[in-house]
C-alpha cells in the first residue's frame, strides 16, 4: 500500500493539566521525575510519571462497562469494531448551544450519502471543538450540542460500531444519560472530545480507535486517527 496515496488526520485533542473536563477540575497531571541534569553523560534520560484523576479525560473512550453493569471493558472490545469504516455528519452550519440532534439528521445524511452501513463509526461534527483551548466556554455549564434518545436508538438499528462528537458527552445531562445508557446498553462504544473532524469526508474513511488497553476499564484516553483515499 502507498501511503502517499492517503491523507492521515488526527482526531485527537493534546493531553494537558489544563483540557476541559466534565465537572472542571484537572483531569490529567504528569512530572518529570528524573531530568536530564541528574543523569551521568552520555547516558541522559528524562523520566515523566503521570496520573488520570480520571481516564475519561481529553479525546476518551467510554465501554459499554461505562454505564452497564456486566458490560464489555476496554480491554475486551473487538478490534474489527476499532479499526473500521467512518462516516462524518456535519450540523455545524445549524448548531448552537442548545441544539439537540434529532433523527431527521439522519435521514437527511442518507438522503445524499446512501444508508450508513453496519460497523460504522459514526462522528457528528458540530463545531464544537473551537472552543477547546477556553474550558469555561466549552463546558459552558453543559450547555452544549447534544443527541437525542431517538437518534442514538435509530444508529443502533443501523448497528454502527460507535458513536463520537466534539463536545464534553453525547449527553448534556440535565435530563439524565439516556443516550449513554442506550449506545452502550448495545454493546457500542462512545468517543468524546473529537477535534479535526471538518477535515474528513462524509463518507470514505477508515478510522483507527486506539485505547490504552486498561484491565476492566470503563474508560479510556485514546489517539483516534483517520484514513481516506486522496
Amino acid at each position: 500500500m502507498n501511503m502517499n496515496n492517503f491523507k492521515i488526520i488526527d482526531l485527537t485533542h493534546t493531553l494537558s493539566e489544563d483540557v476541559p473536563t466534565w465537572d472542571g477540575n484537572c483531569g490529567f497531571n504528569m512530572k518529570v521525575i528524573c531530568d536530564y541534569k541528574d543523569c551521568k553523560a552520555p547516558d541522559l534520560f528524562r523520566i515523566q510519571s503521570a496520573e488520570f484523576v480520571k481516564l475519561g479525560t481529553g479525546t476518551h473512550m467510554d465501554a459499554p462497562a461505562h454505564c452497564i453493569e456486566g458490560g464489555k471493558a476496554i480491554d475486551v472490545l473487538d478490534m474489527k469494531d476499532l479499526v473500521t469504516d467512518c462516516v462524518v455528519i456535519n450540523v455545524s452550519d445549524v448548531v448552537d448551544e442548545n441544539y439537540i440532534i434529532m433523527p431527521e439528521v439522519i435521514e437527511n445524511f442518507e438522503k445524499e450519502n446512501g444508508k450508513i452501513k453496519e460497523n460504522t463509526f459514526v462522528i457528528f461534527y458540530t463545531g464544537w471543538d473551537k472552543f477547546w483551548n477556553d474550558k469555561i466556554k466549552y463546558q459552558n455549564e453543559y450547555n452544549f450540542p447534544s443527541v437525542h434518545e431517538s437518534t442514538a436508538k435509530l444508529l443502533i438499528e443501523r448497528n454502527i460500531a460507535g458513536l463520537g462528537t466534539d463536545t464534553l458527552s453525547v449527553d448534556t445531562g440535565k435530563d439524565g444519560f439516556s443516550v449513554h445508557r442506550a449506545v452502550l446498553g448495545a454493546g457500542k462504544y462512545l468517543v468524546e472530545n473529537i477535534t479535526n473532524a471538518d477535515l474528513l469526508p462524509p463518507t470514505g474513511s477508515k478510522i483507527f480507535v486506539m485505547p490504552i488497553k486498561v484491565s476492566g476499564g470503563t474508560e479510556a484516553p485514546i489517539r483516534l486517527i483517520a484514513v481516506y483515499e486522496k
